[in-house]
């Protein structure tokens, strides 16, 4: 029997991966912006619990999570939506984003972004 997947946390399970992918990555790369000062390693360290637990999420809903994934991209072609797209295809569903090289995302996310 399939389980039911409630398409609505699994929308904020996207919504809230692009978010804190791109919380995650801004504070990593500009640690001295003023809206960073607070980010230490505890929070990241948070942040980043708390984006892996919405990317399971995603993944644990299977196709609909992909779909939903797609359809937020669809609707918002910024980075966060585009990075939890790529972490949902096959290939990348065994990795974790702590142990991503993120020169690489950086450079897939700039070159396959959709131009606004």
């Amino acid at each position: 029997m399939a389980v039911p997947v409630l398409k609505d946390i699994v929308r904020q399970h996207a919504e809230q991966a692009a978010f804190l992918w791109t919380i995650y990555d801004d504070a990593l790369l500009n640690p001295e912006d003023p809206g960073n000062e607070n980010m230490d390693e505890e929070r990241i360290s948070r942040v980043l619990e708390q984006l892996e637990a919405h990317i399971d999420g995603l993944r644990v809903a299977g196709a609909e999570g992909l779909k939903i994934a797609q359809e937020r991209y669809g609707e918002f072609p910024e980075a966060g939506e585009l990075f939890v797209l790529r972490m949902l295809q096959p290939g990348a569903m065994e990795l974790n984003v702590a142990a991503l090289d993120l020169g690489k995302v950086r450079e897939y996310i700039a070159h396959h972004i959709k131009p606004e």
